[in-house]
């Protein structure tokens, strides 16, 4: 434990409505990609809301999971092939051009058809977008607002993991193989989920309440703690998302793809000087998810400049 804490003690182009009939359905259980991650940025912004915010979220969870924000962070990931989703799967990255390591909206955000506004960065604005017409009452049928919260709250983790604005040619690193330690993975994967299972395993007894704790160490009173509110600054909502996929791409860059060739081993320096990063974008994620849940549920006026 000792040297992890050295290192740091349903969107269409946006002219279209959405119109959902059919009631929330319970999803199966199988786990996703990433679910360990998800879940602790929902844990952790849930942790921050305030008190609108708060019930505004019980509100529009289903009963059966008692107003836990983080049992439902990895639906997306558990419905976007069922046909009635399909049009999600493409919110969940961005494709950038490889080895440009920059993020342009204009440039980047489309699926594999051109149709713009499809990526997880428009993703997030849209449903900010939806979640900001909640206290106009149930009466407005545009939005299904559990959709929308479901999806923002996914989106926020997936705009933070870097590999999810990768680079186009590998599928931000999905068809990059190799072993970590001793198992067959991809780069992509090594960064939804090995690095988290590895701390889990090598340092947290596999109990993740652990590891969220330490992750909230370092932001309440840590090695971040002087950072948060650079972190939660955001007026525009088109301006921040922006920002929060270049920072990934560029993490992307400078310590996903780097050093790292197809068929390669990926042990103990990879692990040991990644898992900041991964565990500083957990964090970012759910401290930023909460400043939007707070901003769109307030009792004020105060919201965003723009969300289109």
């Amino acid at each position: 434990m000792g040297r992890l804490r050295g290192l740091w003690v349903s969107l269409v182009p946006f002219g279209f409505l959405l119109f959902f009939s059919s009631p929330f359905i319970r999803v199966p259980t199988a786990l996703a990609w990433s679910k360990e991650g998800h879940v602790i940025t929902c844990q952790i912004a849930q942790a921050l809301l305030e008190p609108e915010a708060s019930e505004a979220v019980s509100r529009l969870l289903p009963e059966y999971v008692k107003g836990n924000l983080s049992a439902l962070c990895v639906w997306p990931d558990q419905i976007r092939n069922w046909y009635k989703y399909r049009w999600t799967s493409p919110l969940h990255f961005i494709d950038t051009p490889d080895n440009a390591c920059s993020f342009q909206y204009s440039r980047d955000c489309h699926d594999s058809h051109g149709v713009e506004d499809m990526c997880v960065a428009g993703a997030v604005k849209n449903f900010t977008s939806q979640l900001m017409h909640y206290r106009e009452g149930t009466s407005d049928g545009r939005y299904n607002m559990t959709e929308a919260l479901l999806f923002l709250s996914h989106f926020m983790g997936d705009i933070h993991q870097p590999m999810h604005v990768g680079f186009t040619t590998d599928e931000g690193g999905n068809t990059i193989e190799l072993r970590w330690f001793r198992h067959k993975s991809n780069l992509h994967h090594v960064w939804d989920r090995e690095i988290i299972l590895t701390a889990l395993a090598d340092y947290y007894e596999k109990d993740a309440s652990l590891l969220l704790q330490d992750i909230e160490r370092n932001y309440t009173d840590g090695i971040w703690a002087d950072d948060i509110s650079s972190w939660k600054n955001c007026n525009d909502i088109s301006e921040c998302v922006n920002n929060w996929a270049k920072e990934s791409i560029e993490i992307a860059c400078k310590w996903g793809y780097e050093g790292v060739k197809p068929g390669t081993t990926l042990a103990d320096d990879y692990f040991d000087s990644r898992m900041p990063f991964v565990m500083k974008r957990i964090a970012q994620g759910g401290i930023r998810l909460a400043m939007i849940l707070n901003k769109v549920f307030a009792d004020s006026e105060e919201g965003f400049e723009t969300a289109t």
